[in-house]
């Protein structure tokens, strides 16, 4: 049996092996795919048991996409764009880092008609899946990208990556087409992202956070009559990538699998 996890810290939230586990099923597959919750001093040893197929494929989530990679031995040109890993195989006796988080964000969009073309971008948040997010609007061609962080040391290591964004002080709100909230406030149901969005109307609020379902950040948004998605179709399409890559099989993406994650 072929053995897939999910790692990460926080790691309960994760609906992956929900998902791909039933694709697992519904293509009759022997395999299984389970969540590991693992400190920074883990990372190695868990690298070298891909390299001795004791693990078959690692998804990585906050806050290791970066941190693994140092431990992987090669990276998808995907990866090395963004500096960000969250799926990870086995080639030729080498562990591969590829980012899939690109193609899900993207295909989210196309998913609800959204153009980024010449639209004003705004991101809350600049680690984890941020350079993901960046380089799919720049391919996507959006007029400007502007990102804050509560740490801005660390939204102004992404310029480095990427010369075209600009950076803003947290608490300020910029003119924007389009918020995204990228920070992992919102997993817990109490928390608040403290920004006074009341004077924003007809915007476009998204959420990279699948669960819960309806973060703060959106309820408002939606409040104030702004229009809202969250990050389920993101994290559908990326880790039907993930499961793409891993089995050589395409899985269907229909109504099941979206009731599924909201059961």
């Amino acid at each position: 049996m072929k053995k897939y996890f999910v790692i990460g810290n926080p790691i309960e939230h994760s609906f992956s092996p929900k998902l791909h586990n039933y694709w697992i099923k519904e293509n009759n597959l022997d395999s299984v795919y389970e969540k590991k919750k693992l400190n920074l001093d883990q990372l190695e040893n868990i690298i070298l048991e891909i390299k001795q197929k004791k693990i078959n494929g690692i998804n990585v989530t906050v806050p290791f996409k970066q941190e693994i990679i140092k431990y992987l031995d090669k990276l998808s040109p995907e990866a090395t764009a963004t500096q960000s890993v969250n799926t990870i195989y086995l080639d030729n006796n080498l562990a591969v880092g590829h980012n899939t988080d690109i193609a899900g964000f993207t295909l989210s969009l196309k998913k609800i008609n959204f153009n980024i073309m010449n639209k004003k971008i705004f991101i809350l948040g600049a680690g984890g899946v941020v350079p993901s997010i960046v380089y799919s609007l720049n391919k996507m061609k959006a007029l400007q990208i502007t990102i804050c962080n509560r740490t801005k040391e660390k939204a102004d290591n992404l310029k480095k990556l990427f010369s075209n964004i600009k950076i803003v002080k947290w608490g300020e709100i910029p003119e924007f087409d389009m918020i995204i909230n990228a920070t992992s406030i919102g997993l817990n149901n109490e928390d608040d992202i403290n920004l006074d969005f009341s004077n924003i109307k007809n915007k476009f609020f998204y959420d990279v956070i699948y669960n819960p379902h309806e973060t703060n950040f959106l309820k408002k948004a939606k409040n104030y009559g702004n229009k809202i998605s969250n990050g389920e179709m993101m994290f559908i399409y990326q880790a039907s990538a993930a499961f793409n890559l891993w089995h050589k099989v395409q899985p269907k993406i229909g109504d099941e699998v979206i009731k599924l994650l909201n059961r």
